[in-house]
């Protein structure tokens, strides 16, 4: 079976770091494959923050989240400061993905990897729109 392959950028624009609490745990005591998609929106909470945005208003629209992709590389544990890395990528007319990668701080040892598909939503119309041009401008490269 074909496995999930995602090349991600040499450098990324935003990075934060998340420690991982005991709630982020499963059974096996390791991080839980659904939360790790907390940790992730959290990240993407935090990358819209730093541009002047928030998951509502980017430039008068919201987004929602369209698919996700992601691949894990190793365990993490409680108490582990995940850095977590994200930029835009792929545009297209109505949405983008966001590229992400999470390593544990001290040993740089890497986690997991993804994408998130994301479209630009305006909320009092419940309808897809354009990409925003400025957020467009500030992120493609």
């Amino acid at each position: 079976m074909a496995r999930i392959q995602i090349e991600l950028p040499e450098q990324f624009p935003f990075a934060t770091e998340i420690t991982l609490y005991l709630s982020h745990m499963n059974y096996g005591g390791h991080l839980d494959n659904a939360l790790l998609l907390t940790v992730v929106s959290e990240a993407r909470a935090r990358f819209f923050q730093s541009l002047g945005y928030s998951e509502l208003d980017i430039e008068g629209v919201g987004i929602v989240i369209s698919d996700a992709a992601l691949q894990y590389r190793s365990e993490a544990f409680h108490g582990e400061v995940m850095l977590v890395r994200m930029g835009a990528a792929d545009f297209g007319s109505k949405g983008c993905d966001l590229l992400w990668c999470m390593n544990e701080r001290s040993s740089q040892r890497e986690v997991a990897r993804g994408k998130t598909g994301i479209v630009f939503f305006d909320y009092a119309t419940r309808k897809v729109t354009q990409v925003p041009e400025n957020f467009r401008a500030r992120l493609e490269h």
